[in-house]
């Protein structure tokens, strides 16, 4: 509906009044509030006719999209018929107060105010439904969507806000926004943490940082967890104890953090364990022990093997037999270490292609480290532990068939009985 046309209408009311017979007074008086009436009557069927245009549109979609779900959860269509309803009133507003002069200039500054609050809220329904289809989509399902939603909304409402102002002081937008430079220092202190927000959500996916689903381990900020929502200034994770902690978005760019992505699209979960050896307890194999380990299945081969070749080096450089420091002998860390590996080798959750040894740390206080150093093809958490325990559950429980010993710090009761001892 146009000027004209709201012209004919008022100009109709208005001749119709005056062949009643009114009086000047009455005229003017009843003109006002059955136009106010009437517009406001019309304003409410267009706007209910508009939306009902829309969704007939939409419904009359031979397939059914995650668009249309959108569309209806977040109401678009009757945003838009806002926008359609504020239109009508701003036409019509003229007409209804022509009597009323001085009301005119104030009705036409609400009326502008309500056109620009149409829009901003039908943009904003209209970026929840398209955020709300992007989050739904594979392809975006690990972006920060709602991080650009929230700059989104921040620049629309900094614009509607800017236009409401300058429709109520009568002034330009571009006079206005020309008076933000006075205080963009302050705008910069009160928006640092989305400023900073949005700079890392965006250096976030460009480097493909985090995605919503990942595991990651903040230690600063106590999360190990999955993270369940990115926004503008913050990370949700959900912890393994069930708590939730908030990282900021700009820790995860400037601070460290562990991102366990990697690992679960691995062929493994990576097993980095050692047990310490008391060193006292390391020594030559002697004959009567390499019998007792040849009943071992994992090492009957081996030790025959390596005896025979120890025994042919050891003849070849005449090595003298009456001490084991001179030529070559079989350990019991070696031959502990050897066991490991076969043993390793033979577990089924153990990914034998990728990284794979049980190798010697550096001797401290502490005794000898033989790390375990493999990749379990297990990677959910509870069995993988369940693996890691088994593992060394056998472990331990064979060192002393080796003749080794674990190491183990003194406890109170070892003291007291040491203490006892010398009293005697």
């Amino acid at each position: 509906m146009n000027i004209p046309e709201f012209h004919t209408i008022f100009t109709g009311l208005r001749n119709w009044l005056m062949n009643e017979g009114l009086s000047d007074g009455d005229l003017t008086y009843a003109y006002f509030f059955i136009g106010l009436i009437g517009v406001t009557l019309f304003l409410f069927i267009t706007i209910f006719l508009t939306r009902q245009v829309f969704i007939a549109v939409i419904k009359s979609a031979k397939t059914k999209s995650n668009w249309q779900q959108a569309l209806f959860e977040f109401r678009v269509f009757r945003a838009f018929a806002l926008i359609f309803g504020a239109y009508i009133i701003y036409n019509a507003v003229p007409f209804v107060f022509i009597d009323f002069k001085s009301w005119l200039f104030y009705a036409l500054i609400i009326a502008k105010i309500y056109i620009v609050l149409a829009v901003m809220f039908a943009v904003n329904a209209f970026l929840n439904a398209v955020v709300s289809i992007m989050e739904s989509s594979r392809k975006y399902a690990d972006k920060p969507i709602r991080s650009y939603k929230q700059v989104a909304k921040i620049v629309f409402y900094i614009v509607g806000f800017v236009l409401i102002l300058s429709i109520i002081l009568n002034e330009s937008p571009l006079y206005i926004f020309g008076g933000f430079g006075a205080v963009t220092a302050v705008f910069i202190l009160v928006f640092r943490d989305p400023i900073l927000g949005f700079v890392a959500s965006v250096q976030m996916s460009a480097i493909d940082l985090v995605r919503v689903g990942d595991w990651i381990t903040v230690e600063k900020y106590g999360a190990d967890g999955e993270v369940t929502e990115i926004n503008l200034t913050t990370i949700k994770v959900r912890n393994w104890d069930k708590t939730v902690t908030i990282v900021p978005s700009y820790a995860i760019v400037s601070e460290s953090f562990k991102n366990w992505r990697a690992m679960e699209e691995s062929e493994g979960r990576r097993i980095k364990r050692h047990i310490n050896i008391k060193i006292s307890s390391i020594k030559f194999c002697d004959e009567d022990l390499i019998n007792r380990l040849k009943s071992i299945d994992f090492l009957k081969d081996y030790l025959a093997e390596t005896q025979l070749q120890i025994e042919m080096f050891n003849a070849e450089n005449t090595v003298n037999p009456n001490n084991l420091v001179n030529g070559r002998h079989i350990t019991n860390i070696g031959t502990f270490r050897v066991y490991a590996e076969k043993y390793l080798e033979s577990n089924p959750y153990i990914n034998t292609d990728l990284t794979f040894m049980v190798r010697q740390l550096q001797a401290t206080e502490n005794g000898l480290p033989i790390e375990i150093y493999v990749f379990s093809k297990e990677k959910a958490l509870k069995k993988f532990e369940e693996v890691a325990a088994d593992i060394f559950d056998h472990l331990l429980a064979a060192v002393p068939y080796f003749d080794l010993e674990i190491f183990q710090s003194p406890s109170g009761s070892d003291m007291r009985g040491f203490v006892g001892r010398g009293n005697d």
